[in-house]
């Protein structure tokens, strides 16, 4: 799976990545099919050490901008932290896998300007994370 996002959050940060193995054989427009996950990782996170073989390279990187937005930005910003979902299709905010709660709209991440180093959510997609904050756990899905 690819790295696709670390956000901070006030209970520690979560993780997104999703299948760009054969991009479009997968499900990774779905939250539950297994072809994206979503960790939440509690407390300080630390740098980890990079692999001396294979593929390491994140590519671009860029920012999100909290919702509602403090200040205007100059950088490239690719999407926003908090608030609501703007869905593209319909609401598809996931239950928690453990609890069944509807989860809480965490991210809404867009795919990019460079074909190169965007993510792949179908051409003009957005992806959607989620997090259950009593049993941290996380989701992602993305429409086009």
């Amino acid at each position: 799976m690819q790295f696709l996002a670390h956000l901070p959050l006030d209970l520690g940060a979560i993780a997104v990545f999703f299948c760009q193995n054969d991009p479009g054989m997968c499900d990774d427009w779905d939250a539950t099919a297994g072809a994206n996950r979503a960790f939440v990782f509690r407390g300080q996170l630390t740098v980890a050490t990079v692999p001396a073989e294979g593929e390491t390279l994140l590519g671009a990187v860029t920012a999100l901008r909290p919702h509602p937005a403090d200040t205007p930005t100059a950088e490239p910003v690719l999407g926003r932290l908090g608030g609501e979902p703007d869905w593209i299709q319909g609401d598809e905010t996931p239950g928690c896998p453990s609890c069944a709660a509807r989860m809480t709209f965490t991210a809404e991440l867009e795919e990019g300007s460079d074909f190169a180093t965007s993510a792949n959510f179908g051409g003009g997609g957005r992806g959607y994370v989620f997090h259950c904050h009593p049993c941290s756990k996380a989701a992602f899905l993305w429409q086009r």
